[in-house]
């Protein structure tokens, strides 16, 4: 049995006036969604080249939905966070998390505001009693693009490297700890992307509002956005192996740790930058200079195995390591980027 949705029904084309084009909509369509004269409808041409009409009513709705989190004061906090999260990341406006005549736990209620003002971008926390808390989201999808979102976390994870490396070179273990906390900059951002990103696959308009060209590019900004938390992931790992060390680096190991770090952090760079130029020459190029990153650490290691502490010896390597990491995600971007730009460097043809 075919759904409403699977219903298709075939009108002609006619013109009015001269050089009006107009196509009559279907009357049990238009009694369904309550129309009549002088209803106001969204048009919203995709890129596929299909036109999509809406009822201004159903538009105005999607961009006000609203979640309702029912919990007991005994549910663990983090479980509640993990709701919360999912109703932000599928695109709800207004989550609010409430008990049934009980009050919310002071550890509950603490976790609640604490991960929405640290992890949420553009979320206020709009009304707070003794059984209710209701989260907003404030900022409108034109706000803060796609681009400039992972602008702002690419620039973010360098700087968590370069830190990285500082703290190496100095044995900082306190701008090492500093750099953990940054991880959390980077995470609040990625979540807020996602969001776009669900969003935009649903709606035609909220892509447009992005910055984005076509819905086939949404996984592969997904795909980016999680290639580069992952390279966050890993300065912290670096900062995290320095707490371990107790004595200075070798200097001709942190000689060569600097350059393959300097490198690494380039390609990282140059990958983001081609996607946001939508470069598939600069994508190429970061492939290409990714593999040497790798070289890197083979001339590294019988100069880390040499030191006598078998620990020592062992954090330097898995610092190594993360350096190296830092360079194949700058190649899986890269490597994304080419697939989303191909048709830039195709000619269309008759193959004969």
């Amino acid at each position: 049995m075919s759904s409403k949705s699977d219903v298709h029904e075939t009108r002609k084309l006619q013109i009015t006036g001269g050089s009006t084009y107009i196509v009559s909509l279907p009357k049990k369509w238009v009694t369904e969604m309550g129309l009549e004269r002088g209803s106001s409808l969204t048009l919203v041409r995709k890129s596929d080249g299909t036109l999509v009409i809406t009822p201004e009513r159903l538009t105005a709705a999607s961009e006000s939905l609203e979640a309702i989190i029912d919990i007991s004061p005994t549910d663990n906090p983090e479980t509640i966070v993990r709701k919360i999260v999912s109703a932000y990341l599928v695109g709800y406006n207004l989550i609010c998390i409430r008990t049934k005549n009980q009050r919310l736990g002071s550890n509950q209620r603490n976790t609640i505001k604490s991960f929405a003002r640290r992890m949420l971008v553009g979320t206020e926390i709009i009304a707070d009693s003794s059984n209710e808390i209701i989260l907003k989201v404030l900022l409108s999808y034109p706000e803060l693009s796609i681009q400039s979102a992972l602008r702002r976390i690419c620039v973010i994870t360098s700087s968590m490297h370069k830190d990285a490396i500082a703290a190496l070179k100095d044995l900082d273990k306190e701008l090492a700890l500093d750099i953990t906390t940054m991880d959390d900059e980077v995470d609040r951002f990625s979540l807020y992307v996602i969001r776009q990103l669900k969003a935009a696959v649903q709606n035609e308009k909220i892509l447009q509002e992005i910055g984005l060209s076509s819905g086939r590019d949404c996984l592969g900004y997904r795909l980016i956005t999680k290639a580069i938390e992952r390279a966050a992931d890993h300065a912290v790992e670096i900062a995290e192996n320095i707490a371990s060390l107790r004595n200075p680096v070798d200097a001709k190991v942190l000689a060569l740790i600097e350059m393959m770090s300097t490198s690494a952090i380039s390609v990282f760079n140059d990958s983001v930058e081609a996607l946001l130029k939508r470069s598939y020459e600069l994508a190429e190029s970061v492939v290409q200079k990714a593999k040497s990153v790798a070289l890197g650490e083979r001339e590294l290691m019988p100069h880390i195995l040499k030191a006598g502490d078998v620990q020592e010896a062992s954090s330097l390597r898995l610092i190594v390591e993360s350096v190296k990491r830092t360079a194949e995600y700058a190649s899986d971007v890269a490597e994304i980027v080419l697939n989303m730009t191909i048709e830039s460097v195709l000619r269309e043809g008759a193959i004969k």
